[in-house]
């Protein structure tokens, strides 16, 4: 597949950043082409044959297609021929909805793929497995019994949140309402939305004004993350959390996300301290609110282990290391290579 790219990266040189989509796209588009048949991992579900929900996008979802086919055109009409616009348009809907992000064993960002098989499961935000990945393959584990017939549900969003926010996401990216137990009884949600216990609680208003609060900023630090420096970044996590701890306790899901932010934050300026203060923090909330076998737990873990050792703090390390590895040998299976490297650094340390 490098071949499709190679010259075409030599001939823009610096100026080659087509998107991720776009480059998953052109690869596709060029798989077809050399294998016209059904592939193996097209056993039950060709790309093909992917919904699209053309008749659902917006006009802005429209726009942003329409700009992918462009830098499609732009960076590998030298080297590859394409169908029409109407078809374009129809495939990029399909891997907008049916790609998965790849992510390392702490949920770093490493790469979009397309799994046709893998796209048939259904979503539910009480899921009976875990889709994990070992170099270009995905691996299905379940995390619950499951009985003869039952239907296997997959999660396609972060379950960390409300059951308004995961189905404004759902909407959003996949065009469905979950109806899942915990959607219809909402049961996690006053825990989730966990508010201070004061002598003069806050009104019904002053919550749901933070709630709103807590949503713009979330939105705001998404974007600031692409222009602002990572001193900024921590002190808009610092104000925003000193702002919304005067209404909701620190378990509160608005809460952590914004730590879990500024962590991410103190990791890249390698403040370790400070990183694992807020880790300390996110961690049994964590536990409380996400599934049983959950990879955000488990990554969550994973670098609180990380920093403990980096810390010399070995016996906290040990231990947070064999949290990860408990759940990890579930969602992973035990034979796993990120395994073995968590156990090669409990031996080195």
């Amino acid at each position: 597949m490098h071949k499709l790219e190679c010259s075409a990266m030599c001939a823009f040189g610096q100026s080659w950043n087509p998107s991720e989509t776009v480059r998953l796209t052109a690869r596709i588009l060029a798989k077809q082409k050399a294998h016209p048949e059904r592939t193996e991992s097209e056993k039950w579900l060709a790309v093909k044959e992917f919904e699209s929900h053309l008749d659902k996008l917006d006009n802005e979802k429209r726009e942003l297609i329409q700009n992918d086919i462009a830098a499609l055109h732009h960076f590998y009409s030298k080297h590859m021929e394409f169908p029409d616009n109407a078809a374009l348009v129809v495939l990029f809907a399909q891997v907008n909805c049916n790609g998965f992000t790849i992510e390392d064993e702490e949920l770093s960002h490493l790469g979009s793929a397309i799994f046709p098989d893998v796209a048939l499961m259904n979503h539910s935000c009480c899921p009976n497995v875990i889709v994990t990945y070992r170099g270009t393959l995905a691996e299905v584990r379940a995390v619950k019994e499951i009985e003869p017939g039952e239907e296997i549900f997959t999660s396609y969003i972060d379950l960390l949140y409300p059951t308004e926010d995961r189905n404004d996401r759902l909407r959003d990216s996949y065009f469905f309402n979950c109806d899942c137990r915990e959607c219809i009884t909402k049961e996690k949600d006053k825990e989730k939305l966990e508010i201070r216990k004061l002598n003069d609680p806050p009104s019904a208003e002053a919550v749901w004004d933070m709630i709103k609060y807590a949503r713009n900023v979330i939105e705001e630090f998404r974007r600031a993350k692409h222009y602002k420096s990572p001193t900024e970044l921590l002190e808009i996590c610092e104000l925003s959390l000193d702002k919304m701890g005067a209404v909701f306790e620190d378990s509160n899901v608005y809460m952590l996300h914004m730590m879990y932010q500024a962590m991410g934050v103190c990791l890249y300026m390698q403040d370790w301290e400070g990183a694992l203060r807020y880790g300390q923090k996110i961690i049994r909330p964590y536990s409380k609110h996400y599934p049983s076998y959950s990879l955000n737990v488990a990554s969550m873990w994973l670098k609180l282990g990380r920093l403990y050792m980096a810390l010399e703090n070995r016996t906290a390390g040990v231990k947070a290391l064999k949290r990860a590895i408990a759940i990890m040998e579930v969602a992973h299976g035990k034979d796993h290579p990120y395994i073995s490297e968590i156990k090669q650094e409990l031996e080195d340390h």
